[in-house]
């Protein structure tokens, strides 16, 4: 059925990239910490794009900056020409265009090859460095119009007041809310590690695709929304739905044991070799690092 609801009125959610369980954070944390081969590392090419952009975002903050020293030393000096508050009007919106644009390329950068939250100061500085240069592009050319002797009150009002509204502006667009980190990849690589593939496979094979669902609080997947494993009362009343590994990543332990059952209530054929694929199933779950309890009666 359609994603929205269930046919036991439960919401269905569409997860399109879950939270790493707690365990894998803290995992990866350790990984980090003790520097072990198990560190997440960006590839070749993400870290050259990374790279790429970081030199870009420079090179428009370095112009950006420019524009400042121009506005500053030369523009204005320039308070009695008939177009003087117009230039400084457009001087500190394009460098509020250039330190925004530049913070993009930073931004982008810093999700292909992040800082260590272990490290705190860089990671500050390398995810706050477009609110950083925004300050640095605006911050004394706004001191500097309330300082200038040469312009009106009025003149310093408006253009004090644009430079100031956006510095804000450029100050929030530049920020980084979400930052990513190297701990975040490493937790996200140790969620999706293991036996991902395999239960793929199975779940493919049963049912033509690789979605499941899942509930907050069960131990396990299911084969689709109508499940009656997941619709019945839980916490939260909502029924988690998306790939194997997404799955795996919100911390379930494996498929669920109950094939036959699911395949009725779902509406798939059973193939000949069920109960292979659920013997398949169980060796998964024996051989895992954590075994998965026995299925829950909410899954």
């Amino acid at each position: 059925m359609a994603e929205g609801t269930a046919k036991s009125g439960k919401k269905v959610v569409k997860v399109e990239k879950a939270e790493p369980s707690q365990k894998a954070k803290d995992l990866a944390n350790e990984a980090v910490k003790n520097n072990t081969d198990g560190v997440w590392k960006p590839t070749a090419e993400n870290k050259s794009k990374a790279t790429m952009f970081r030199v870009i975002a420079i090179i428009f903050w370095v112009v950006a900056i420019a524009a400042e020293a121009v506005a500053i030393f030369w523009l204005l000096k320039q308070s009695n020409a008939s177009w003087f508050l117009w230039a400084l009007i457009g001087a500190i919106v394009l460098i509020g265009i250039l330190a925004v644009v530049g913070s993009q390329f930073w931004k982008k950068a810093n999700q292909l090859d992040p800082a260590k939250k272990s490290e705190p100061v860089r990671f500050f500085i390398q995810n706050q460095l477009g609110v950083i240069i925004a300050i640095i592009a605006f911050l004394p050319l706004i001191i500097m119009i309330f300082l200038n002797k040469d312009m009106d009150g009025k003149q310093k009002g408006i253009a004090g007041g644009i430079a100031i509204v956006v510095l804000i502006a450029a100050g929030l667009l530049s920020a980084e809310f979400n930052p990513n980190s190297v701990e975040g990849e490493t937790a996200q690589q140790v969620a999706n590690e293991g036996q991902i593939g395999d239960y793929s496979t199975i779940v493919t094979e049963l049912t033509g695709s690789d979605f499941v669902t899942w509930t907050k609080s069960g131990n396990v997947y299911h084969l689709c929304t109508d499940a009656s494993a997941v619709n019945l009362t839980s916490a939260d009343n909502q029924i988690y739905s998306g790939d194997v590994a997404t799955a795996h990543t919100a911390g379930k332990a494996g498929l669920t044991l109950e094939i036959t059952k699911e395949l009725q209530e779902c509406g798939f054929a059973a193939p000949a070799n069920v109960d292979e694929i659920i013997q398949q199933v169980r060796d998964l779950r024996d051989a895992a690092p954590t075994q998965a309890p026995a299925d829950s009666t909410e899954g």
